[in-house]
């Protein structure tokens, strides 16, 4: 569903609940899955390489992409900021103060991205060395992630580009640029990847390549969006005038708790693969000598495979989230929060149903051919089996999380979930993830575990504080 770019207006809320949502998220999910894809066929591309260069490239990526949300994906969240106040200002009929918002939003996202590729891009090696012990995936890690790093600008100025026209209601935006950017993603992938057409054979730092080209592209047809007549008439975004310190801070009072809980899960995910592959270190990736007649991070590689294919399901996840913020920040905007509140539960509900069968799919009814699809290593594919089963049960309580996570994002309560997320991750995840995995010696399906009980507490923490209704009276 796009809502017309008027001089007011909302997303039309009348009749089913769980139709509206799904027209709204639809194009979002679309849009977030093909935009995911572009990291994460990265994993399919890679088990096609000769072994070993297949699993220490898969091993390679999951610390690379820890890393660039750290940096860029902290920065993304100031999509956190201008949803909700875009979405507010217009349910408001304030469309040129919804336009002031994009005008803000881009600007700050263009200094800060500079300035955090930079320093990430500086840092990066000794970051790497750390987290991955395997010699071969370390290498292929800073290779990927040097050429990644360079498009945190693009990735900054479209989260915001997103934000802006997501909470307008015209999430068909976002849903064309993610799918031309990965059909371009996936050209430029099979060129440098594997050296085709005359094309350099860059292995795994070609994908890191690709992306960087193919996020530029889908930046560039947001923009053209951006600068479309209908929407520079309503929305007189392009005003350098509208630059102001005391909106920009508006943005950022809501993105700066999005943006520290996105760092508090990219440092507790991170040190959970400095887990897994302490484990591979301390197996000397004897398990899969056999199969390639090296030492393979086989560890790395199967957790790789698992957050490749659940990262999917959390997308989809999210993109609902990301409908129901809407839905909640407008409501909010018009003076109603017990519709925000209906739709938010709606949407939860609708969530439990559609992702306990995503989740029965992956977690037992096709986990052994999805795993042989995103790995071709009989070792990985072992070592990922138990562990994937276990997430993909979980995976109706993931989308409870994320979606009312979100929800509590569009009302503007932005620190609570930012103090769950630090009290988890230091106190609960990254902890557990020693304890069962190296301590109590339970390997990798105890380092997963460590997933489930973080899960299960963040869902629970978001219902009770969704149920509370604080949030209602939130002011922003």
């Amino acid at each position: 569903m796009e809502i017309a770019a008027s001089g007011g207006g909302h997303v039309d809320t009348r009749g089913n609940p769980y139709s509206v949502i799904l027209r709204l998220a639809t194009p979002t999910m679309i849009a977030m899955l093909s935009q995911s894809i572009v990291n994460e066929i990265d994993i399919v591309f890679f088990a096609h390489l000769p072994c070993p260069e297949s699993s220490n490239g898969q091993a390679a990526l999951a610390p690379s992409l820890i890393l660039l949300w750290a940096f860029g994906g902290s920065l993304s969240a100031i999509a956190v900021g201008t949803q909700a106040l875009t979405a507010r200002r217009y349910a408001e009929r304030k469309p040129e103060e919804a336009g002031a918002v994009l005008t803000n939003a881009t600007f700050f996202a263009l200094l800060a991205s500079v300035i955090f590729a930079g320093l990430g891009y500086a840092i990066l090696k000794p970051l790497l060395h750390v987290m991955v012990k395997n010699p071969a995936a370390a290498e292929y890690a800073i290779g990927y992630s040097q050429w990644r790093f360079l498009g945190i600008t693009s990735m900054a100025l479209t989260f915001a580009f997103k934000a802006f026209f997501d909470g307008l209601g015209r999430t068909r935006v976002h849903m064309v640029s993610a799918v031309l950017m990965n059909v371009v993603n996936i050209a430029l992938c099979w060129l440098l990847i594997y050296g085709n057409w005359g094309f350099p054979r860059m292995g795994p730092p070609g994908a890191g390549l690709a992306a960087l080209i193919s996020t530029w592209v889908g930046l560039g047809i947001m923009m053209i969006y951006g600068a479309g007549k209908e929407t520079r008439s309503t929305f007189k975004w392009i005003d350098s005038k509208k630059i102001s310190k005391k909106l920009t801070w508006e943005i950022l009072r809501l993105a700066i708790p999005g943006g520290v809980a996105t760092m508090a899960v990219m440092g507790g995910f991170g040190f959970f693969l400095f887990v897994v592959n302490k484990l591979d270190a301390v197996t000397g990736g004897s398990v899969a000598k056999g199969a390639c007649g090296q030492a393979e991070a086989v560890n790395g590689a199967a957790s790789t495979a698992i957050i490749g294919v659940l990262k999917l399901t959390f997308t989809a996840c999210l993109a609902f989230g990301t409908a129901t913020a809407t839905i909640v920040s407008q409501s909010l905007g018009e003076k109603d929060p017990d519709k925000a509140a209906r739709f938010g539960w709606s949407s939860v509900r609708l969530g439990l149903v559609i992702f306990g069968i995503v989740g029965l799919c992956e977690g037992l009814f096709f986990t052994k051919d999805i795993l042989g699809f995103v790995s071709h290593s009989a070792a990985v594919q072992e070592a990922a089996l138990v562990p994937m089963r276990m997430m993909g049960l979980a995976t109706p309580v993931i989308a409870v999380a994320m979606i009312l996570t979100q929800a509590l994002f569009g009302s503007g309560n932005t620190r609570f979930v930012m103090i769950v997320e630090l009290i988890l991750h230091f106190t609960c995840l990254m902890p557990l993830a020693w304890l069962l995995g190296m301590t109590l010696n339970l390997g990798l399906p105890g380092i997963w575990s460590s997933a489930i009980v973080y899960i299960v507490v963040l869902a629970g923490a978001m219902v009770w504080k969704f149920a509370g209704g604080a949030w209602k009276k939130t002011e922003i």
